[in-house]
């Protein structure tokens, strides 16, 4: 589900208008190739002055960062004639093109020159500062150059090159645009984000759709969590009690242990449908009492999966349906009903299960159901919730999380993410009850609506807007009292535009399933937010902020460091027509320490850098832009007092 079914019921049409387009175009902070070299201050995108030994790409509203890029033993050697004029690779042994921070990387420009050149390059970040840059000679015809280079710069990286003489650039690479190469580099940031004990392996918070059986990637994103399908349509395609819980079906990706699963249930084949074809669970099946017997055994393999493999992991989490708004079509008695059997089913075999639902689309629709169904008894067959998160008419970069929050209309602002959530919340309170875990299984970040994958298209400022907006969405999600949060997509795939994490550069639509990527913005945000949020307590969004500010408090468990997202939104700044700003900035001031104290903090960058600012008489002076910094503090007393709690939230 991508499309708002909720807005589709009243104002879409207007929703729509004034989303701004695609986005496509030149703009400011685009990758293509650039006359500015490493060092020059007019790279830099604000006017924050940098130590001598930074690039444009450390400088920030409120500092700068550490780390660099170094790129040195140029090593040539034959290439295959009759490719393109240039191409640029950052190849890992994983498939991933991400690297950890401080190891070395292999940066290779192959070039087929008609006479001999220069070929010039530089390495730039999300918002198109350069980072690194540099040229060496090319002969003519066939060549391959190979840079050796290791970064203890965190985030996204784009690669562009051209010849002095012949001119050219990159050329586009499946569903990436023309001009740039990506890369990324996984932030180290055990010095500043102390390492957290997990008592138990749920403790974890970031699951991910679309990378299920690729560890390398899923490491690389700091990911923990992925969807196992057990429907019965996947199970019992061909006829009853073919399902063995005893046999060696799981697998075997997950038997490290590393991942967990969240098992899916809903999928009826057409046997055992009233229609006799597949249903994914829009009315009852056939027989109530074998849908029972059915996840009875489902229960039964989990609980030995768990045993075996997962023996910190306290509990099976399992979701029943998938977004019923979307099909369901029989009565919501029946819905319960059907709840009731599969509750009633695992709960037989496994002691541990922790079953979810309803998921819808939008927290608001599922919202709406809880609330529709409470006097029907739901809640006795539910251990808690699951939703997808999504929330406008499109959730892309001209449709961020806060887009509808500052509306004067209090019918309109309640649409948006944090209002949702804090809705939803409410209900699981006062018609459930407290304590009740919330997870949001599904929500993804595309390109505008009516976009297409092209050479010139995404365009480098859509695809810095749709990492802050991928960002945003989940600390919001967490922040506003989700247990866990789900990652939409890995790369890119076909029909709908944008949602994947990685670009896929062998096929030009993207593809299901796709091996050769390389990451987006929206992958690296992750890889810093999972390393820094992983681990955490939700504390709460902080009281009183300024409208346009957004601040949401965490603490890592066993009463560990604190940590509070911030940033600031506009809607002037922030659509396709005028650009997605990167400089639009706003001044806050966040209390981390008790009045009359002084002191320093750490503040980490959206992409993972650190850097160290002081505080004096409690008070951090901050200057906020649309790419969310996180604060690292020590005042437990101090941050909790200056929190709203979500609403029956209890964390782990």
């Amino acid at each position: 589900m991508k499309v708002n079914s909720l807005l589709v019921f009243s104002s879409i049409a207007i929703l729509l208008a004034g989303c701004g387009g695609g986005g496509g175009g030149n703009d400011a902070a685009s990758t293509n190739p650039s006359s500015t070299s490493a060092g020059s201050t007019s790279a830099s995108t604000n006017s924050v002055s940098r130590q001598p030994g930074t690039s444009a790409a450390n400088a920030t509203a409120n500092g700068n960062t550490v780390g660099s890029i170094s790129c040195a033993s140029p090593v040539k050697a034959g290439a295959t004639t009759g490719g393109t004029p240039i191409s640029a690779d950052t190849p890992s042994s994983d498939g991933t093109r991400m690297f950890a921070s401080g190891a070395d990387f292999p940066l290779a420009f192959t070039t087929n020159a008609g006479n001999a050149d220069t070929l010039n390059w530089s390495i730039t970040d999300t918002t198109g500062r350069v980072a690194a840059s540099g040229s060496f000679d090319v002969p003519s015809g066939a060549s391959q150059t190979t840079l050796t280079c290791k970064s203890t710069l965190a985030g996204y990286f784009a690669v562009s090159a051209s010849l002095k003489t012949a001119g050219g650039g990159l050329p586009q690479a499946g569903t990436r645009p023309t001009g740039i190469a990506t890369f990324g580099v996984i932030p180290d940031l055990s010095s500043v984000v102390p390492a957290v004990t997990y008592t138990k392996q749920e403790q974890h918070r970031f699951g991910m759709q679309g990378e299920n059986d690729r560890a390398a990637v899923l490491a690389g994103l700091g990911i923990t969590q992925t969807i196992d399908d057990r429907e019965m349509s996947t199970m019992e395609p061909n006829g009853p009690n073919t399902f063995n819980p005893s046999a060696s079906n799981l697998n075997s990706f997950y038997t490290t242990g590393n991942v967990m699963r969240l098992i899916r249930l809903d999928g009826v084949p057409g046997w055992a449908s009233t229609t006799s074809a597949f249903q994914d669970f829009t009315m009852l099946p056939k027989d109530m009492s074998y849908l029972q017997n059915y996840m009875s055994r489902v229960g039964t393999e989990s609980n030995t999966i768990r045993q075996k493999y997962f023996p910190k992991q306290s509990a099976n989490f399992y979701q029943v349906t998938w977004e019923p708004s979307l099909g369901w079509a029989d009565s919501d008695a029946n819905f319960v009903a059907m709840y009731k059997a599969a509750y009633q089913g695992i709960h037989s075999t496994d002691p541990n299960a922790f079953v979810m639902g309803p998921t819808d689309a939008f927290p608001s629709l599922t919202n709406e159901r809880l609330q529709r169904i409470a006097s029907l008894g739901f809640g006795k067959y539910i251990d808690g919730v699951a939703t997808h998160g999504y929330y406008d008419a499109g959730t892309s970069p001209s449709h961020p999380p806060e887009r509808l929050a500052t509306d004067p209309d209090p019918a309109t602002a309640a649409n948006a993410l944090n209002n949702s959530i804090r809705t939803l919340r409410t209900t699981m309170l006062n018609q459930y009850r407290s304590g009740m875990k919330l997870y949001q299984t599904e929500v993804g970040i595309s390109y505008d609506l009516g976009s297409s994958y092209s050479a010139n298209y995404p365009t480098g400022n859509v695809l810095f807007a749709q990492g802050a907006v991928v960002a945003r969405t989940h600390i919001i999600l967490l922040g506003e009292g989700a247990d866990v949060s789900y990652v939409f997509y890995g790369a890119d795939y076909p029909d709908e535009v944008g949602y994947g994490t990685f670009f896929d550069l062998s096929n030009a639509q993207g593809s299901f399933g796709a091996t050769n990527i390389s990451p987006k913005p929206a992958a690296m945000v992750m890889s810093a937010m999972t390393r820094i949020l992983d681990g955490t307590n939700t504390l709460g969004p902080v009281k009183n902020t300024p409208s346009g500010v957004y601040a949401y408090s965490f603490q890592q468990v066993n009463n560990g460091s604190l940590i509070t997202a911030l940033w600031t939104h506009s809607n002037n700044v922030w659509n396709a027509s005028a650009g997605f700003s990167s400089t639009y900035s706003a001044a806050y001031n966040l209390v981390v320490d008790a009045p009359g104290t002084s002191g320093t903090v750490k503040v980490i960058d959206m992409m993972g850098n650190p850097m160290t600012m002081n505080y004096t008489d409690g008070t951090l002076k901050l200057n906020l832009t649309e790419a969310p910094v996180y604060v690292v503090s020590n005042n437990a007393s101090v941050l909790k007092s200056n929190v709203n709690p979500p609403p029956g939230y209890v964390g782990s």
